[in-house]
This record gives C-alpha cells, structure tokens and sequence, in this order.
C-alpha cells in the first residue's frame, strides 16, 4: 500500500488578504442583522425597555442602551410599529438592537 501526499495549491499574500476581507465582511453582516418590524400595542415603557401586544396577544419586551428614534413621541395604549434587529420571544430576553418605534 503507498501513501500520496498532495499539496495545496498556493495563495498569495493579496488572495489571502482579499479572504481575511470577504470573511470580516461576512461577519460584520450577520453580527448586524436583518431589519425587522411588529406592529402591536404599548403596555409598559420604562428607561431601559418596553413592552408590546401584537394582535395575537403576544407580548414582548425590547431592551434597550439608548432610547430607540421615536420612543420619546408613544405612551401606554399607542398602537406602534417597532423596527429592530435580532430575534424576539415571548419567553427568552430580546436580543437585538431596536431601530426605532413609529406611532401608527
């Protein structure tokens, strides 16, 4: 039985450096996500989150660093259209960022 060894073909500095690029690229991508929107109605907004009802009755609460575009103009009862970024539940804490919050 003989063993072959093979190579791999050469990659210069400049392809290697483009792939460093395009997968950085990838990632910062993914790291941002993609937009989202709900609909639903205000039942809580505090400093640092709030909490809608969407029309099935589900409620979720978005946590926030900085107040999100448009938060400071709906109140309690407001029918809102949130858009953000990341993955909501209605059991698991919000992880995303929240774009803004549009009075409908």
């Amino acid at each position: 039985m003989a063993l072959r060894l093979t190579s791999a073909p050469a990659v210069s500095e400049s392809q290697a450096a483009e792939s460093t690029e395009q997968t950085a690229d990838v990632q910062n991508t993914a790291d941002q996500g993609e937009e989202k929107t709900i609909t639903g109605t205000i039942d809580e907004i505090k400093d640092f989150m709030f909490v809608i009802t969407d029309e099935s009755g589900a409620a979720y609460e978005f946590s926030f660093e900085t107040a999100p575009e448009g938060l400071e103009n709906v109140a309690g009862g407001d029918t809102v259209k949130v858009t953000y970024t990341g993955e909501i539940s209605e059991v698991d804490p919000f992880n995303g960022t929240v774009i803004s919050v549009e009075k409908q």
